[in-house]
């Protein structure tokens, strides 16, 4: 134990002297800053091709029946296609959703061959994709009932080839044929918006419609009033 204080001691001499004879402890080294990253100026491009290339992927999972279907917002038809009158957007859906076999509320690959092969234009299988395609704003590889609007938006439009499968679609699926006295999709929409140039056009459509459910209402209750006459005849 003395001989280690002894040590100790004379270490410390030791050091003092160095110190006084000007030999000074050399002094750590600071330590050197990593050198911190530069912004690239390919960073846009970088973001863009990165953008691309999940569009991609994504249009490839898709074709491959991979893709997850995204959550929309919600859809308001009568706003999102004020040119469409409250009747006609009823009409197109029930028969879209006449086509929804699956009743998840998309027209899927199969759905649309049923209903192309139903309206008389049979597509082929590329026709079908083909025809999605066009106007698929999701990319789910399937019509939403906006989209299914968005078919005779287009027609109407005349954004449509003649001879595509959607402009088929559009021409044999006409509403109310017999009432409306149209031959073809574009006539029977350009017929409807001129009808539709009231200011209170919604409200008077929208009064019809109570009408017609008074009116059927009524029809019912002389109905049963009737069945009840002739059943008291019966048992009397």
């Amino acid at each position: 134990m003395a001989s280690e204080k002894l040590a100790s001691k004379l270490q410390r001499r030791l050091h003092w002297e160095e110190v006084d004879g000007g030999l000074q402890p050399a002094p750590r080294a600071a330590p050197v800053p990593e050198p911190q990253p530069q912004p690239s100026a390919w960073a846009p491009t970088a973001r863009a091709d990165a953008e691309l290339s999940a569009q991609l992927n994504r249009r490839l999972d898709i074709n491959e029946g991979a893709a997850r279907p995204r959550r929309c917002k919600v859809f308001h038809p009568y706003s999102e296609f004020p040119e469409f009158s409250r009747r006609l957007i009823k009409d197109l859906e029930s028969m879209f959703k006449l086509y929804d076999a699956g009743r998840d509320g998309f027209i899927d690959l199969m759905e649309l061959k049923l209903m192309m092969e139903k309206l008389g234009a049979p597509q082929t299988h590329l026709g079908l994709k083909s025809m999605i395609k066009e106007v698929d704003e999701d990319f789910d590889g399937k019509l939403s009932f906006r989209e299914f609007l968005l078919i005779f938006h287009k027609a109407a439009a005349g954004e449509l080839q003649e001879d595509s499968g959607l402009m088929a679609l559009a021409k044999l699926s006409e509403i109310d044929v017999a009432l409306e006295g149209v031959k073809g999709a574009k006539d029977f929409f350009e017929a409807k918006v001129q009808a539709l140039n009231s200011a209170s056009k919604f409200e008077a459509e929208l009064k019809a419609e109570q009408d017609e459910r008074k009116q059927a209402e009524e029809k019912r209750r002389l109905r049963q009033a009737a069945f009840r006459e002739l059943k008291a005849a019966f048992s009397t």
